[in-house]
C-alpha cells in the first residue's frame, strides 16, 4: 500500500525541529506563560519561573532559533511571543494530555 503525504519533506523536518525544541520541561513552562498572545521580556519570564536570567535566555534562544518564538525590540527590551498562534494548540494539548489519568 502506498501512502502519499500532502506535506513536503522540508516542512516535516521543520515541524520535527520545532517539536524537539519544545521538548524540554523549562521550555514548555516558558511556552505556557506566553499563551494568549502574551509578549514578555526575558526579565519577566525569568522572574515568573524563578530561574536564572542566563538560563532563560538560553532556552528562549533555542525556541527562537527553531521557529517557535519570535521577538520584537522596543527600546532596551526584547519581547518574546509565540511565532504562530496555532502553536498554542500544541501547548494546550500537552497540558491536557499530562492532566489525563489512565
Amino acid at each position: 500500500m502506498e501512502i502519499k503525504l500532502d506535506i513536503s519533506t522540508e516542512r516535516l523536518e521543520d515541524a520535527a525541529k520545532m517539536l524537539k525544541a519544545m521538548a524540554h520541561p523549562m521550555r514548555v513552562a516558558i511556552l505556557n506563560i506566553l499563551l494568549d498572545g502574551k509578549r514578555l521580556t526575558v526579565t519577566e519570564i525569568h522572574q515568573t519561573l524563578n530561574i536564572e536570567q542566563s538560563t532563560t535566555s538560553h532556552h528562549l534562544g533555542i525556541l527562537k532559533d527553531k521557529g517557535v518564538l519570535k521577538s520584537e525590540r522596543k527600546g532596551k527590551n526584547s519581547y518574546y511571543f509565540l511565532k504562530n498562534k496555532n502553536l498554542e494548540h500544541i501547548v494546550e494539548c500537552l497540558n491536557k494530555c499530562t492532566n489525563c489519568e489512565d
